[in-house]
C-alpha cells in the first residue's frame, strides 16, 4: 500500500548564493572604480578602508591578493604616459563590466527578448509576423501568403468535389514594421553636478553607461550617442564613460542640443530622440564671434530664448526632447515647462532616486511608438 504524499511549501532561511572572495571584492571594486572616475589607485585605497571597518577580507585572500586576480584575469594593467610615470589603470574588460553592472543595477527586472523585437503600430507589409490574418489586397507580398488559411478558406468557399483556389480565397497574415530608434543622450556636466554635498554625476554616468549597454547588447540595431556640456558641448565615447567628470563649468543647453540634432541628421533611423540629464538652469550661450555670454543669476531671457528656439527647431526635425531635471526650484520648473511646450516633448522632475528606471521607460515607450 503506497503511502499519501503530501505537497505544500517549505520555508527555509535566506542563504545567498555563494561568492568566491575576489567576486565580492570585485562588485565593490567596481562600485568604487566608477565613483572615482577610473581612478585605480583611489579606489583601491578606499577599498583599504572599507576592509578595516568592516573586514572583508583575511589572512587567505587579502586586497593584494585582489589585485592579483586583476591583473592575471586582465581586469587592470600598467601603463607609462608621455612623461615617463607608470601606472595602474583598468582595462576595456572592467569598462565592460561597469556598464553591465550599471545595467544589472538599473534594468535588472528586464525580460529577456528576441534582439530588434521592437514594434511600431504601422501594420501592413512589415518584417514581422504577428499571428492576425486579413484578406489578401493587391501588393501584398506572395511571402505573406498563409497557405494553409488559404486553402482552408477555399475549401470552405468552393467545396471539396470541385476544389480551386482563386484570389477572394487568399490570406494574408499581417506583419508590423520593428522599430530601429537613434538616441542621443546628453549630460550636463556643470561644476554644480558636484555642488552643495550631492553627487549628481556618478547616478548620471551609471544611467548613461546602463542605457548605452542595453542598446548595445539587446537593440544591436539601435544607435546611441553621448555628448556632455559644460560651456561647450562634445561628443564622447561609450568606453569613456566611467572616467566622466565635472568641470568647472557654466551650462551651455544651446550647445549641446545643437550637436545633439547635428548627431540625428546624420542617422537613417525615423525614430529619433533626445534624452538630457541636467541639474540646473541654462547660463551660458556662445556667440557668433566665438565669445561666451555667461550669467548664472536667475533665469535670462538672452540665453532661455535660444533654448525655446532650439526646442522649437527639433520639433521641426521631428526630435522629441525628454528633459530630466534634477532639481525642484519652481523658476527652473516654469523654464522646463515651457522648453518641453515648445519642443512638445516630455519632461521628468526628479532627484537621483529611480532617474534610471525612469529613463527606461521613456526609452521603452518611445521605441513602441513611431514618432513621426
Amino acid at each position: 500500500m503506497k503511502k499519501n504524499s503530501t505537497k505544500g511549501f517549505f520555508f527555509k532561511s535566506y542563504e545567498a548564493p555563494f561568492e568566491t572572495p575576489f567576486e565580492k571584492l570585485f562588485k565593490i571594486f567596481k562600485e568604487l572604480i566608477t565613483h572615482t572616475s577610473g581612478d585605480f589607485d583611489e579606489a583601491i585605497d578606499w577599498l583599504r578602508q572599507l576592509d578595516v571597518e568592516y573586514k572583508l577580507t583575511d589572512s587567505n585572500y587579502t586586497i593584494d591578493d585582489f589585485i592579483e586576480d586583476l591583473k592575471k584575469k586582465g581586469y587592470i594593467k600598467e601603463e607609462v604616459d608621455g612623461s615617463g610615470n607608470s601606472g595602474t589603470k583598468i582595462t576595456a574588460k572592467t569598462e565592460r563590466a561597469i556598464r553591465q553592472q550599471a545595467l544589472d543595477q538599473i534594468f535588472g527586472n528586464l525580460k529577456q527578448s528576441k534582439t530588434g523585437s521592437h514594434n511600431t503600430k504601422s501594420s501592413g507589409k512589415g518584417d514581422e509576423q504577428t499571428g492576425e490574418f486579413r484578406e489578401y489586397r493587391f501588393g501584398d507580398g506572395l511571402d505573406n501568403i498563409s497557405i494553409t488559411e488559404s486553402l482552408r478558406n477555399a475549401q470552405i468557399n468552393n467545396g471539396l468535389e470541385e476544389f480551386k483556389l482563386t484570389e477572394n480565397d487568399l490570406i494574408v497574415e499581417e506583419s508590423k514594421f520593428k522599430a530601429q530608434m537613434s538616441t542621443v543622450l546628453m549630460i550636463d556636466i556643470s561644476h554644480s553636478m558636484i555642488l552643495y554635498g550631492e553627487d549628481r554625476i556618478t547616478p548620471a554616468k551609471k544611467v548613461a553607461m546602463a542605457l548605452a549597454e542595453l542598446i548595445t547588447t539587446r537593440y544591436p540595431k539601435d544607435t546611441i550617442d553621448i555628448l556632455v556640456f559644460g560651456n561647450d558641448a562634445w561628443s564622447i565615447k561609450i568606453k569613456d564613460l566611467p572616467y566622466l567628470q565635472v568641470g568647472p563649468y557654466h551650462t551651455n543647453t544651446v550647445a549641446g542640443l545643437q550637436l545633439a540634432m547635428d548627431m540625428l541628421r546624420r542617422k537613417r533611423n525615423t525614430n529619433k530622440q533626445i534624452f538630457m540629464i541636467t541639474d540646473g538652469k541654462p547660463s551660458c550661450v556662445r556667440e557668433k564671434n566665438g565669445d561666451y555670454y555667461m550669467n548664472s543669476n536667475g533665469l535670462d531671457p538672452y540665453i532661455t530664448e535660444q533654448c525655446y528656439n532650439q526646442a522649437a527647431q527639433a520639433r521641426k526635425l521631428h526630435i522629441p526632447i525628454t528633459t530630466f531635471m534634477i532639481a525642484n526650484d519652481p523658476y527652473l520648473q516654469q523654464f522646463v515647462n515651457h522648453f518641453t511646450e515648445a519642443n512638445q516633448g516630455k519632461a521628468f522632475y526628479t532627484g537621483l532616486k529611480g532617474l534610471g528606471e525612469m529613463i527606461f521607460e521613456d526609452f521603452e515607450t518611445n521605441r513602441k511608438k513611431k514618432i513621426n
